[in-house]
């Protein structure tokens, strides 16, 4: 059995720093695609090089043809044009339709057993978009969301509370950033319920932080969006299906029956093995989680709506 072959589309920000780490934990060999010839190629080289002062095995290739990601098992599609400040991720609808299902065609076409998982946004739309190009079943078609809320979520309780990041445990609903429905009642510092750590007041602004974490790294770079973190939380989805952890992790994922959402993809916990999305998670809501997450979802169909239209043009 060789390694797994993982192709990133898109080798900006978001697109290298995932092959970094999906490099760094030996994950498999490692195509970073982009359309400017040149740019992957020099940015996997560069990483290539320094596998040998840090000690990981991973083939690393650029390429600007799709027939060099043939027979992938994972593709990681962070395609698109990134958010400036005063945008929201609604605005890069028109134009991000149109180069992920440009994208997701092409890598479909040449690795039809893979599972996709789209970083674009706005996210929900955009794996939306990549299921309905590629045709693949909705279990291996999965946005990165919640993972990357849950991690900036996370990291505002520890600052808070004065602790280390990896005793605190957390859950996140719906959809990415502005439509997120924390779960205080699912959050734990080393078992301890948060709201035993966390005055409610307080609590209220970590979430509101986080629902704006985007938006906030957007406003201080002034020229592009976060990388880090997504792509650190997008190969942490790619460990789970490659190396069949069944890790348990909110993602974008198609929900019918479960939540009663009728056929979209939103934030929900999933479990993530060889199959991809093996089993979506129902947790129970008080009245208020509830209705926050309709609310969230009925935003999702908006923007799928449109996306459909978008689409049939």
């Amino acid at each position: 059995m060789g390694r797994a072959k993982i192709t990133i589309i898109g080798a900006g920000n978001v697109g290298a720093t995932c092959a970094h780490w999906a490099a760094s934990k030996e994950l498999g060999d490692i195509v970073l695609l982009d359309i400017i010839e040149g740019m992957p190629q020099g940015k996997a080289l560069d990483l290539f090089q320094a596998s040998a002062i840090e000690g990981f095995d991973a083939g690393l290739r650029g390429a600007n043809d799709y027939q060099d990601t043939a027979g992938s098992d994972v593709v990681i599609i962070t395609s698109g044009v990134a958010r400036k400040p005063g945008m929201s991720r609604d605005d890069l609808l028109a134009t991000n339709v149109k180069i992920v299902s440009e994208v997701t065609a092409k890598a479909a076409e040449q690795s039809p057993d893979a599972a996709l998982l789209v970083v674009s946004n706005p996210l929900d739309a955009m794996v939306y978009t990549a299921w309905k190009v590629s045709g693949f079943p909705t279990q291996r078609v999965m946005g990165q969301a919640g993972v990357l809320d849950i991690a900036r979520y996370k990291a505002f309780i520890a600052m808070e509370v004065g602790c280390s990041v990896a005793d605190v445990s957390a859950l996140l609903m719906g959809g990415h950033g502005d439509d997120m429905v924390p779960l205080p009642r699912y959050t734990q510092v080393a078992g301890i319920p948060v709201t035993q750590l966390v005055p409610a007041g307080r609590l209220e602004e970590i979430v509101t932080r986080t629902r704006n974490g985007g938006a906030e790294i957007v406003g201080l770079l002034k020229t592009g969006s976060a990388y880090y973190a997504p792509a650190s939380a997008t190969i942490a989805m790619a460990e789970s299906i490659i190396r069949d952890k069944k890790r348990i992790l909110p993602c974008a994922v198609y929900c019918d029956d479960e939540y009663g959402v009728g056929g979209y993809f939103v934030g929900a916990p999933c479990v993530l093995g060889k199959g991809g999305v093996e089993r979506v998670i129902e947790v129970e809501f008080d009245a208020k989680e509830r209705e926050m997450f309709q609310s969230s979802v009925a935003h999702v169909k908006e923007l799928c709506a449109k996306t459909e239209k978008l689409l049939d043009q």
